[in-house]
């Protein structure tokens, strides 16, 4: 399986909603944003290079897939 950082936003949004399918993810809090991601299979980037706008990007790539599988 390919490395994941966090610019990887449409495949880290595939893969959480994979993970937790059933879960809204404008619901989410950035700081379990933050942790689900750095547990994804695949992931290796550094926790520090996370930010705000990094997150936000990857709750938006989660959230379209998310309303295309629940539309």
């Amino acid at each position: 399986m390919a490395e994941l950082g966090w610019t990887d936003v449409e495949e880290i949004g595939i893969r959480l909603l994979e993970k937790y399918p059933d879960i809204d993810p404008l619901t989410v809090r950035f700081t379990d944003l933050h942790h689900w991601v750095m547990e994804l299979e695949g992931f290796t980037a550094d926790a520090k290079e996370s930010n705000e706008k990094k997150l936000e990007a990857i709750q938006m790539a989660w959230y379209e897939e998310w309303q295309e599988e629940n539309g």
